[in-house]
């Protein structure tokens, strides 16, 4: 009997402490989603040179950890964290796990990424148990940060006798990856959490890391930005600054833009891509009106740069982006998920087709290499 009661007793002594979590910086772990290693902090995305440089709001939103993503692995049955955010920013049109919290997915074995749960914030500083009372089996996971905060720390944590390490499996391919350059919608806004933005849908679906250069009410082709995406070695460069920039704006930098990414990156692929035609357009003429005109001067740009015999330039219309049932919006222009999952599925074929046909110019040689299998096709 008492030998029963000792086993019980250490039995849940093990149990407890086990339960116990211990708390590991993120730093140690691989962070994706970054244009430059050159910033001040590590969940900034604009370098730290260009903090006296750059316009005000630019730079205060550079340190929004937009499209950013943690990659580790660990055997424990839960995983928790602990966040400060930087500003504790809050929208009366968007989610705060959408703004300021946490986002965790988990790698399966047919190589696609699968949500687990969400870090739900309740201020500035943050303490969540996202997911327990699982198998202590190893698993891959990608933790997604805030979309519309910074952060000042960010700590993982798990069960006290789990492990937590590097990841052992190269996905996303962080090789040559995918820069989005842009507005709102582009950083997000208004996902209902940080693996909805678009930008993160469509580096899951590509298992490409994706780089989110999407400023608030900011894509004004600021040239220093583009001398940023410049340094890149990039797959494709999407550029979805039309929201934002006024036709002057586009009369007066859209092509010096392009050409200081161009100049470093004579062949990889740029796609351009229309001002959405916004659900609340059927009824606000104005409105209507100005995503016209400013669509209009796209393409006159775009056909210009084509006349000059500009190779590799891909111009998407908008026309089918947000679908025809107007519930694409939270408030007539930034996307619900359900916007979110809409431009993914008219952007990621062409993004994925692209991105193939970088890949047959390398070397001279002609290769037709899937991104999700890596098959060779053909060479020559």
């Amino acid at each position: 009997m008492k030998r029963r009661i000792c086993v019980f007793i250490m039995l849940f002594l093990m149990c407890h402490i086990y339960a116990q979590l211990v708390y590991h910086d993120a730093s140690k772990f691989p962070l994706l989603g970054k244009a430059t290693e050159a910033t001040g902090a590590r969940y900034e995305r604009l370098p730290d040179s260009l903090k006296n440089i750059s316009r005000a709001p630019l730079w205060n939103l550079s340190r929004n950890s937009a499209g950013m993503a943690i990659r580790f692995r660990s055997n424990s049955t839960t995983i928790a964290a602990k966040w400060e955010a930087l500003i504790n920013f809050h929208m009366n049109h968007m989610t705060d796990t959408g703004a300021k919290g946490l986002d965790l997915y988990c790698l399966q074995k047919n190589g696609e990424w699968r949500f687990v749960n969400s870090g739900r914030p309740n201020g500035k500083t943050n303490q969540a148990t996202i997911i327990a009372n699982m198998q202590p089996e190893e698993r891959e996971y990608m933790l997604y940060l805030p979309l519309y905060d910074g952060l000042v720390s960010l700590s993982i944590g798990i069960d006290s006798l789990a492990t937590i390490d590097q990841p052992l499996i190269d996905y996303p391919i962080r090789q040559k990856p995918i820069v989005f350059y842009g507005t709102s919608i582009l950083q997000g806004g208004c996902a209902s959490r940080p693996g909805m933005a678009h930008t993160n849908i469509i580096s899951r679906r590509l298992n490409r890391e994706c780089i989110n250069l999407g400023f608030s009410g900011n894509a004004l082709l600021d040239l220093e930005v583009a001398k940023v995406i410049a340094e890149v070695d990039a797959s494709v460069f999407v550029l979805d600054f039309v929201p934002n920039a006024s036709v002057e704006q586009m009369k007066e930098r859209m092509e010096t833009f392009y050409r200081i990414i161009r100049s470093k990156h004579p062949d990889t692929p740029v796609i351009f891509i229309e001002d959405p035609i916004f659900t609340h357009t059927l009824y606000d003429e104005r409105i209507a009106k100005e995503v016209q005109r400013k669509n209009d001067i796209l393409k006159e740009i775009f056909n210009r740069l084509k006349k000059e015999n500009e190779k590799n330039i891909i111009l998407i219309s908008s026309k089918n982006m947000l679908g025809e049932d107007g519930e694409a919006t939270i408030d007539g222009i930034h996307f619900t998920d359900l916007g979110m999952m809409r431009y993914a599925d008219l952007v990621c074929p062409i993004i994925d087709i692209a991105s193939l046909f970088l890949i047959l110019l390398i070397d001279g040689f002609l290769y037709v290499i899937s991104v999700k299998t890596n098959l060779q096709i053909s060479k020559w």
